[in-house]
């Protein structure tokens, strides 16, 4: 299990990180979301070491990481870093090489590994050959190919096409069902919300939600309702909380200022019976992280 304690990084006059804590176990997704500069790739280059934190610990399974911990962590960052004039296998080799594998065992792998990410292109090819979405799985593979126990992904699904950001997701998941712990970034809180156990949110380095992605939903209340029924946008508007109306062909996506209303709708809707379509549920994490990012710092 990862732990991250009371984690405080500046720099200069600038505070990074403030009083970050989070745990991510085994088979665990822990998405961590913010705003560009809000301490998400300092927060992993200190779990990785590249960083030293002004105060705060960071433990793995109880202790600090040591030498061999490293060896079992699988990190992708968000500049990508292959060697253009390096073969495919040559480059994963190199990499996994410096987690301990043998070369033997790497070179056994990879047809596996590029089958299962669908890489156009052989192991013996080039990397600046290859277009820069197969580079980017080539990457991923040198992340995963040792099969590690703490995974670090960095906006993992940056560039990638749904095709292929659908592979990346089966091998996260592949890698949770093999009881890894995994932290990944994202701006694409479709996916955050899709993979993640739970998340963090930093803003200006500070924590500002934390915990499972359904209570962190439901917290906010159930005020976004889709309704199909023989109501009129008129008729919705005359019922008291309802904050904003759109129309999407026959639905109504509706904004509640109170989560109660809509049983007054359902109500109504129903009187003649059976209706098409009624849906209240919580604010998206999208909607989430822009109500987030927006608020005034106290």
């Amino acid at each position: 299990m990862l732990e991250v304690k009371d984690l405080v990084k500046t720099f200069g006059t600038m505070t990074a990180v403030d009083q970050e804590s989070f745990t991510v176990k085994p088979g665990e997704i822990m998405g961590l979301i913010g705003q560009n500069g809000a301490g998400k790739t300092t927060t992993f280059r200190m779990i990785l070491n590249f960083l030293t934190p002004d105060s705060g610990a960071i433990t793995w399974n109880g202790h600090p990481l040591t030498a061999k911990d490293y060896d079992t962590i699988g990190y992708l960052p968000e500049e990508r870093g292959l060697y253009p004039k390096m073969r495919v296998q040559d480059q994963i080799i190199y990499f996994a090489r410096l987690r301990g594998m043998r070369t033997s065992e790497i070179k056994a792998k990879i047809p596996e590994w590029m089958d299962r990410f669908q890489v156009k292109g052989k192991p013996t090819d080039k990397i600046k050959d290859l277009s820069k979405g197969n580079q980017q799985k080539v990457q991923v593979i040198a992340t995963m190919i040792h099969m590690p126990k703490l995974v670090i992904l960095d906006k993992p699904f940056s560039g990638l096409d749904p095709v292929n950001s659908s592979l990346l997701m089966a091998g996260i998941q592949m890698l949770k069902d093999n009881g890894a712990a995994i932290i990944y970034s994202s701006h694409d809180m479709a996916n955050v919300e899709a993979v993640s156990d739970h998340l963090v949110m930093l803003k200006q380095g500070q924590m500002v939600l934390n915990g499972a992605v359904g209570e962190i939903r439901e917290s906010f209340g159930r005020t976004k309702l889709f309704i199909e029924s023989g109501l009129t946008a008129d008729d919705l508007r005359e019922f008291d909380g309802v904050t904003k109306i759109k129309q999407h062909g026959q639905e109504f996506e509706l904004t509640l200022a109170d989560p109660a209303v809509g049983h007054q709708i359902f109500a109504k809707a129903t009187e003649n019976g059976y209706i098409p379509e009624f849906r209240q549920q919580p604010p998206t994490l999208d909607e989430i992280f822009r109500l987030k990012a927006g608020e005034a710092d106290a």
